[in-house]
């Protein structure tokens, strides 16, 4: 137990390899390629078949492990669903590929619809939008001098063709996996219609990224909508799941390790962003951009790999004040957005 937290397993399955964390639900591992080095998924006994949580990225590597998986775990038993969290290309990107195997998709429409969108959108340079809002965040002169000119990133790169149609699911529906009845719970703020399982015969809660154990999913804001508030929306999802939260429910996320300690997770969840928020509220005492904005809200020096997903970050948070009243916005000469408290 950690500051109110329990973990019953201290080492994560191996590649290739299962840990059983309840009856008929097995927890794999698959890797990432990035900082954030892994991403959990699950599959869950229908009888007949398998029904997966989210199928992990479209690498090389990870559909040689998904193929020692359906040999070895999975008994060679075939994956008939596949159950979207959401959209984020480590959970979706091998989805296309189980549709193709014959799995159906089940997924929020939200979810569905900007997965399917993204990976159709390929680019071989930054559009005008891109590189106006990576203005309009601050982003450092030479970071944008080299990705005006850079391929920049493709959802298509990592996420395999996704097929025409998906089974629809929403918030307050129930659905039946792997022998028990699950009620469906959508967050939002990491991603939107980010959809959760809550078991209503055991304390299973699958998460997602929509709660994790000792790292906060990161919050953007992102040139498709601009003036989206996600730290807002990630606020009011967690005060609500925080409603539902129970000591013993076992919490299988899709990083990090499985855990116990809900409510106290749920009020850390919320406690932290409310203390960034104050932070960034004093260090806008002085204009700044949200790329001026780390040091309050990240406490630790920030590297190139992190950088795109730290200004989204930032820019998320200045924005959450200008919503609710606490901050005012200018524009400079060169473009960028600029925040005073207020």
């Amino acid at each position: 137990m950690t500051e109110g937290l329990g973990y019953p397993w201290r080492e994560p399955p191996a590649a290739g390899e299962a840990i059983e964390v309840a009856e008929g639900v097995l927890w794999f591992r698959l890797p990432l390629p990035m900082r954030l080095d892994h991403v959990n998924v699950y599959a869950l006994d229908d009888g007949d078949g398998w029904t997966l949580i989210d199928a992990g990225m479209s690498t090389p590597e990870s559909l040689a492990i998904w193929e020692t998986i359906l040999a070895g775990p999975l008994k060679g038993k075939p994956v008939r669903r596949v159950f979207l969290t959401h959209h984020h290309p480590d959970h979706v990107g091998l989805a296309g590929w189980f549709q193709e195997r014959g799995a159906e998709l089940v997924a929020t429409r939200t979810a569905w619809l900007l997965a399917r969108m993204l990976v159709l959108d390929q680019e071989e340079l930054p559009s005008a939008a891109q590189v106006s809002w990576w203005r309009k965040c601050g982003m450092a002169p030479d970071i944008l001098a080299r990705r005006e000119r850079e391929r920049p990133f493709n959802f298509s790169d990592c996420v395999w063709p996704m097929p025409v149609g998906f089974r629809r699911i929403r918030e307050g529906e129930t659905i039946s996996i792997g022998g028990r009845d699950w009620d469906i719970h959508v967050g939002n703020g990491h991603a939107p219609e980010h959809a959760t399982l809550w078991s209503r015969s055991d304390n299973l809660v699958l998460a997602g990224d929509q709660i994790l154990s000792t790292i906060s999913s990161n919050i953007g804001v992102y040139a498709t909508e601009p003036e989206a508030d996600p730290v807002g929306e990630w606020l009011e999802s967690c005060e609500r799941l925080a409603e539902i939260a129970q000591t013993d429910h076992l919490v299988l996320g899709g990083h990090k390790l499985p855990f116990t300690g809900l409510p106290f997770r749920m009020a850390q969840l919320i406690d932290n962003h409310h203390g960034a928020l104050n932070r960034l509220h004093a260090h806008l005492a002085e204009p700044k951009s949200a790329g001026d904005c780390f040091p309050p809200l990240f406490k630790r020096s920030i590297g190139e790999a992190e950088y795109g997903l730290a200004l989204v970050e930032a820019m998320a948070h200045c924005l959450h004040l200008w919503h609710e009243g606490r901050a005012e916005r200018s524009t400079r000469e060169d473009g960028a957005w600029i925040w005073t408290a207020i």
